[in-house]
């Protein structure tokens, strides 16, 4: 009965085994997936928070720091060339690109 439970349990290790590298391999091959698609489409910043860009892809933002129109790279986060983590006005702006209603020229 012993070698029973023994086997029982290696069963149910392997089980565990198998099952667990199976998951990371999925989300492995999710990110992978992700980060090939994203790469294929060239998909940057301003284009995927849907803001108008000018002849060098770059987002046309009105700064709202410095009161005036600027042509700035945005980041996958969302956050233009610019931006000062320690500023309100840059954090403000960030989230505003993020949901759509910064404004621009």
């Amino acid at each position: 009965m012993a070698s029973a439970d023994a086997a029982s349990a290696m069963d149910e290790r392997f089980e565990r085994f198998v099952r667990d590298t199976f998951r990371n391999a999925g989300r492995r091959y999710a990110e992978a997936r992700r980060a090939y698609r994203e790469g294929r489409d060239g998909e940057d910043g301003a284009e995927r928070f849907g803001l108008p860009t000018d002849d060098e892809g770059r987002a046309r933002l009105v700064c709202r720091r410095h009161a005036e129109k600027r042509a700035v790279a945005v980041d996958s986060e969302g956050r233009p060339a610019c931006f000062d983590p320690d500023h309100a006005d840059c954090q403000g702006c960030a989230e505003d690109v993020r949901e759509g209603v910064v404004e621009t020229w």
